[in-house]
């Protein structure tokens, strides 16, 4: 099959190429914003979502909780309060505008990943436009578990070692609402991009830049590496930076090979 680049007898101008875009980022923000209506108009669902995580027994703990006494042990997290406040006149109408507009951005991704791909479809060639819709799925994908692993194990163990923290029992801790948001959405964020690693490094293995060799060798280092990024992205809590660097490494092993198939597929090719 020819490697030639998808071209149209009307062949669009810079101008035109132009319209489209502007066309595509209005259809995406009215989809955004589409989503961020309805996660507005739905304030208590969407506020008992965001809140659960900070929650004494959250499904996570009581999951824990269950495996545990599966296996013979009857640990059970302690129960613990942690008030949340509003400081400012305007925080809460504010913090609900810029929760709904985040929801609304996370549930509109795969629609923005479409448009997105259509609109460089054109410009690929053959064999590029074969990979490159499986690789939108598995970007998606892993950005989805590394949002989930942030809802369901980082932010929560976070938020119950930050929040129940003390110095001393004169110091009483209130956490604004802002605050809370802005961590919750931080975390998820940083955790959606990090999955992104075997992406990443099917990219520089593309352009020459990695090998799976230079990867093997130097193991070791990358685990230091990994466990002082999850360290930085974490409390100073020993459970929650191992929770965070096994699924990390996991991905760096994962990346390691995905570059030998992109490698052995380049020598076929050469042959």
């Amino acid at each position: 099959m020819s490697e030639d680049r998808h071209t149209d007898p009307n062949s669009l101008s810079f101008g035109e190429h132009l319209e489209e875009l502007r066309r595509m980022l209005f259809r995406i923000i009215a989809v955004v914003l589409a989503f961020a209506i309805v996660f507005f108009c739905f304030k208590e669902w969407t506020f008992k979502m965001l809140m659960a995580p900070s929650q004494w027994d959250f499904v996570t703990y009581r999951l824990i909780e269950r495996f545990l006494h599966w296996i013979g042990s009857d640990f059970t997290f302690s129960e613990y309060h942690v008030n949340l406040i509003a400081t400012e006149l305007s925080s809460q109408f504010m913090t609900h505008v810029t929760a709904a507009l985040y929801l609304g951005l996370l549930v509109a991704s795969p629609y923005i990943l479409f448009e997105l791909f259509r609109f460089i479809t054109p410009a690929l060639y053959d064999n590029e436009r074969k990979y490159s819709g499986k690789l939108i799925i598995i970007v998606y994908i892993l950005f989805v578990v590394g949002v989930l692993m942030s809802y369901f194990i980082l932010f929560p163990i976070s938020f119950r070692f930050l929040g129940t923290y003390s110095v001393s029992d004169m110091v009483e801790s209130n956490i604004t609402l802002s605050s809370y948001i802005s961590t919750f959405t931080t975390l998820t964020l940083i955790m959606g991009a990090v999955f992104q690693l075997p992406i990443i490094a099917f990219f520089l293995g593309k352009v020459g830049i990695l090998e799976s060799a230079f990867m093997k060798r130097y193991r070791k280092h990358a685990l230091v590496i990994i466990m002082v990024v999850a360290a930085i992205i974490t409390p100073p809590d020993l459970m929650t930076l191992i929770l965070v660097t096994i699924p990390l490494y996991l991905l760096y092993e994962v990346s390691i090979v995905v570059l030998k198939r992109m490698e052995k597929r380049e020598k076929r090719k050469k042959k």
